[in-house]
């Protein structure tokens, strides 16, 4: 439990040191994200970015086990 709690740490660390440089990845935009907008409402259901960040969170905690 300790190793997951330090990944963990040193993986929110990481991503605040280069969070300049995450900003201008497409994450958030992809094809497959629905956005609806109307008059007075915005419907945003980001379905392609959940999938990919699910896939790449289920690959990292994959190797953390091994």
């Amino acid at each position: 439990m300790g190793r997951i709690l330090i990944a963990i740490g040193l993986a929110i660390v990481l991503v605040g040191v280069l969070w300049p440089y995450l900003h201008k990845l497409p994450i958030g935009r992809l094809p497959g994200d629905i956005l609806i907008r109307r008059q007075n409402f915005i419907l945003y259901m980001p379905l392609a970015t959940g999938l990919v960040l699910s896939i790449l969170l289920s690959f990292i905690l994959w190797l953390a086990r091994r």
